[in-house]
């Protein structure tokens, strides 16, 4: 078969040694310094004018005498290379001259033993050039096993790990410092993080037989730190508490008790825990603090809302400024308590109450140096002890003890809401008769008339179904307060005029100056006794 590219070889006659050279099918012209490479390689001397001058022709085929001496015979041979990754050995064929013999699979594998290919034969290039020998050009001959790179292993963690997150952009263009997603919030059971394990790389050979090692892979595991548990195959690390995830140093850590550094502002956004908050600082106005657990702040909480499932502990108190709250399940201990709304599921205790709405199921206590109570409404569902109820300036406070805080609560929530709607039904009432009469008088009214009077006579109906429900609730709430007794004001100080007491339904209006006493429900009556 033609050769496919330009090819050469030697011819021993009687006069000397002969260049033959042979055109290729690709058209591509002879490369000199290939020519000179191989007789050096053979070690052959030769006339390097004679063979410029064949390689300078163009014809099909030409033929040069380049040597006088007589060579021996040289016979086909195989100049392998190896490149500089040793990936892959590649061989170059040259055929033999006159007398010279083939080469067979035996003698290539020898070449290429000898030029250091130990490893990767290709056998498909050995069987094509023993097949249909090509000279002058490139058989892949040998290539390496390449390594396999392993894989690290890698944690995927199921929380925000990224505490530095800019406030969102609210869609009216303002910075909602709220919900910066600083809380990492996790239950009992929850999959805080997935370890997915190191796969081993595996080595390759060279075609020098060298041994080619793959990167050495970083190899982790989960660690078990206080409340949390690794699964059994190791790839899970598992919460055992209600709590706060976090990642510290690159270990994972789950409080049931969070605690903010600083104040709660625009660098924490609204706290949402489902254990124990923690505040070292303040709690700024209009930010919400939620906790499962208890609240405790050692700084000052403005105009700001917290709701415990436990208790609500201020260090410095709060001053509410009208927009504060406090909600807690438990108890509400606090330095002092100004302008603020508490509800307490057990007891509130403070040094001063000041101008503020205060419920609570168990008793409220002002026990502190100054003991004070000073305007606005105190609730309790078990008794209230001061030092001082009320000021000398007749500062209107009201001093309640009755049943459950919640029916209280209630009881005032429809006391403030009946007023409302009895003026509404006087309205709606008004609307509804003036239109009757203008229809028995004959007047024919128009439809918008008509779809007016039959909202009224339905809001009519309603708003009275309404009043009467809301009636009889609230008499019903008072029977309840009338029923109960026990709880009583206690006054370790003076109560001063402009105090209003209710012990279980039982109005009592403090008209002069009064020291050292107990108010208590006597029968119809409230009644003072000695402390």
């Amino acid at each position: 078969m033609a050769n496919r590219a330009a090819y050469f070889s030697l011819a021993v006659k009687a006069d000397g040694t002969y260049l033959m050279l042979y055109q290729g099918e690709d058209g591509k012209r002879h490369d000199l310094k290939e020519i000179e490479d191989y007789l050096h390689w053979k070690n052959i001397e030769y006339d390097r004018t004679a063979v410029l001058k064949a390689v300078s022709d163009v014809t099909a085929f030409s033929c040069v005498k380049i040597s006088p001496a007589q060579i021996a015979p040289e016979n086909e041979s195989v100049y392998v290379k190896i490149n500089e990754a040793r990936s892959e050995a590649v061989g170059r064929f040259y055929p033999a001259s006159s007398n010279g013999k083939k080469m067979t699979r035996d003698d290539i594998i020898s070449s290429l033993l000898l030029a250091g290919v130990k490893f990767g034969l290709v056998e498909e290039a050995l069987d094509s050039f023993l097949e249909d020998p090509q000279y002058n050009q490139d058989y892949l001959l040998a290539k390496a096993m390449p390594q396999v790179e392993g894989k690290n292993a890698t944690i995927t963690y199921h929380f925000n790990t990224d505490l530095s997150r800019k406030p969102k952009l609210n869609e009216d263009g303002s910075v909602d410092f709220h919900q910066l997603e600083t809380l990492n919030p996790v239950h009992a059971g929850d999959c805080i993080a997935t370890l997915t394990p190191a796969i081993p790389g595996k080595p390759g050979i060279d075609v020098t037989g060298r041994v080619i090692r793959p990167a050495n892979v970083k190899r982790i595991v989960l660690k078990q730190e206080k409340n949390t548990q690794v699964s059994e195959d190791g790839c899970q690390l598992l919460s055992l508490v209600d709590g706060h995830v976090s990642l510290i140093s690159g270990s994972i850590f789950v409080s049931n008790n969070y605690e903010i550094p600083a104040d709660v502002d625009t660098s924490t956004g609204d706290i949402s825990f489902e254990g124990t908050v923690m505040v070292r600082g303040n709690v700024l106005t209009g930010f919400t603090v939620r906790a499962k657990g208890d609240i405790i702040v050692d700084g000052v909480v403005e105009g700001a809302e917290l709701y415990a499932g436990g208790q609500i502990i201020l260090k410095r108190g709060i001053q509410g400024m009208g927009r504060g709250k406090l909600n807690a399940e438990g108890n509400v201990i606090s330095k002092f308590i100004e302008n603020a709304e508490v509800y307490s599921g057990g007891y509130v205790e403070t040094d001063a109450i000041l101008h503020s709405r205060v419920t609570a199921r168990g008793e409220v206590i002002a026990s502190g140096r100054r003991g004070l109570v000073a305007g606005g409404e105190i609730r309790s569902g078990a008794g209230i002890s001061v030092k001082t109820a009320g000021s000398s300036m007749g500062t209107a406070t009201l001093l309640e003890i009755g049943c459950a805080p919640e029916l209280m609560a209630e009881y005032h929530r429809l006391n403030e809401e009946l007023p409302k709607m009895e003026a509404e039904l006087e309205k709606v009432t008004r609307t509804y008769a003036l239109l009757s009469k203008r229809m028995r008088s004959g007047e024919k009214l128009e439809p918008d008339k008509l779809e007016l009077l039959r909202a009224a006579c339905q809001s009519k109906l309603r708003l009275g179904q309404d009043i009467k429900q809301s009636v009889d609730r609230m008499n019903e709430l008072q029977e309840q307060a009338g029923e109960q007794s026990g709880g009583c004001v206690r006054v370790k100080g003076v109560i001063y005029p402009g105090v209003k007491v209710i012990l279980y339904n039982v109005i009592y209006h403090v008209r002069s100056q009064i020291q050292y006493c107990r108010l208590i429900k006597d029968r119809a009556e409230v009644k003072m006794v000695e402390y």
